[in-house]
């Protein structure tokens, strides 16, 4: 898909297509009544006969209207003016960006990014519509025999800004949407490719391709043997059960000018599945359990994106690679692990997995002196009950990085919300025979979770992203949303000190 902006009047547009808006009641958007000046009233008098009432999302294609260069033009329903707020434009956008590949135009010249958004400026608008663009156009179909192929797709979309001054501003906003997208594709792809293919090697194999790719990124892996040696039994304990070793990928982006500036750490629980292990899960929708690496795919995802961008900022992305299967060799509830931190764990339950996971790779990248570290993880179920599939759960023990967090999640549109780490949840971690339990009960599941990696955490601020509400969708629309590459990338993009905006 190619995207470019310009800043020009409606008549002089030569295109397959231009789309203007048109608010409710049947009131035209100042692009539209230029266009229907020009046209002689040919638009107005279409709204006045009902062809459009300006509902949200309601779209009218008008072939040849007078006077106007391009063949078409796309009217599109925005609502009432003074409610278009940054939900509704992402809405009107997909639609408009489906009506226009289903319809034949190959390319348009979109007056929506001329809309006014309450709070959102240029760069915001452009940008959103080209993520949400690439959202729209997004097929995961690499393993269908049978593809289903548009006749004539939409290859080219310009964004119309005010003035020429905004063209900077709106180039900007493409190039870091392109980037954020081209993230998001490579987590849905992965994520969405099955665990027979999608084992802890296959994510290590898509990190070193990346690493191919981008000079400023270094890709290396600890695999089973090294993990013992460091001591990661916790980690190695959930993986006993499977044929697949378990692999820790660990991606070193220097993007400094100082190299040894201190690096902010990404780290992603990467359980590419995820049966429940002995404490087997039911088996309806077990086959969603290939998305249990949902926070590596959020991972190598963010860094992607902060490679495409070139960010002038040092990150490490570590996937934390395991499968939790049943077998002779699997870990039991009952168990008592050791961790690579000296602290000793009883196991209650083997599907309270991730975290077992985590708690090593949390103090394996003590050794990164870190500026910060934040996890991101589909670790928990309560988490789903408490918050659904819209936004994502925050724990942190440092406020600044909680509200750092929370910033990045609300400009990006991925947004997370925050519960409390009080150590009222800590007593229900605690163990007659060892330092603490991997399970504190049903009440406040996602919260105990929490309070269990911070444990870990002692040495530097940390924050946790609990995704498994919002990484994925079931049902028909089944797949993986991508999220929470913009979330982690935005905030990387804050800390680089980026320019962004008008």
């Amino acid at each position: 898909m190619e995207f470019s902006v310009k800043s020009g009047s409606p008549e002089k547009q030569r295109s397959a297509c231009i789309v203007v808006g048109v608010y409710e009641p049947r009131r035209l958007s100042g692009i539209a009544e230029q266009l229907d000046k020009i046209s002689e009233g040919y638009i107005s008098n279409l709204l006045r006969r009902g062809d459009l009432e300006g509902k949200s999302g309601q779209m009218l294609l008008l072939h040849h209207v007078p006077n106007v260069l391009s063949e078409r033009v796309l009217l599109v329903g925005c609502g009432k003016e003074r409610e278009l707020d940054e939900r509704q434009y992402k809405q009107i956008i997909a639609k408009t960006i489906n009506t226009l590949n289903e319809t034949g135009s190959m390319e348009a010249v979109c007056f929506l990014t001329e809309l006014h958004v309450k709070g959102r400026d240029t760069y915001w608008k452009v940008r959103q519509a080209v993520e949400t663009t690439n959202s729209t156009l997004y097929s995961f179909d690499s393993l269908k025999t049978r593809k289903g192929e548009t006749r004539r797709p939409l290859r080219k979309l310009v964004f119309n800004v005010p003035t020429r001054r905004e063209l900077t501003v709106g180039e900007r906003a493409i190039e870091h949407g392109n980037a954020v997208s081209e993230g998001v594709s490579l987590c849905r792809d992965v994520a969405n490719m099955p665990p027979n293919i999608c084992n802890p090697a296959y994510l290590a194999s898509q990190a070193r391709q990346m690493g191919e790719v981008y000079d400023t990124l270094t890709v290396t892996t600890v695999g089973e043997e090294q993990m013992e040696k460091l001591g990661m039994n916790s980690y190695l304990a959930v993986g006993r059960g499977s044929a697949n070793e378990s692999i820790m990928t660990v991606m070193d982006y220097k993007g400094a000018a100082d190299s040894a500036q201190k690096p902010i750490v990404l780290v992603g629980k990467g359980l590419t599945f995820d049966s429940g292990g002995i404490s087997l899960k039911p088996g309806e929708a077990m086959d969603e359990m290939k998305y249990d690496m949902g926070g590596a795919a959020g991972v190598i995802g963010a860094m992607k994106a902060i490679c495409e961008m070139k960010l002038p900022i040092n990150v490490v992305g570590v996937l934390a690679g395991c499968e939790n299967m049943p077998s002779s060799h699997a870990y039991r509830p009952g168990d008592i692990l050791t961790t690579m931190s000296g602290q000793t764990v009883e196991v209650l339950n083997t599907d309270a997995e991730g975290r077992l996971v985590l708690c090593d790779v949390l103090t394996y990248v003590e050794r990164f002196d870190p500026e910060l570290v934040i996890d991101t993880a589909t670790l928990t179920g309560a988490c789903v009950i408490a918050l659904g599939k819209h936004a994502s759960g925050l724990f942190s023990s440092h406020n600044p990085l909680a509200h750092e967090m929370l910033n990045a999640g609300e400009q990006s549109g991925d947004r997370a919300w925050r519960l409390p780490l009080w150590d009222e949840y800590q007593d229900q971690l605690e163990s007659p025979f060892a330092d603490m339990t991997n399970l504190g009960g049903r009440a406040g599941g996602s919260i105990t979770a929490a309070c269990f990696l911070s444990r870990f955490t002692k040495k530097y601020n940390w924050a946790h992203l609990d995704v498994a509400g919002t990484a994925w969708l079931s049902g028909a629309n089944k797949g993986s949303t991508g999220r929470p590459v913009p979330l982690l990338t935005q905030f990387v993009i804050n800390r680089s000190g980026v320019e962004q905006g008008d």
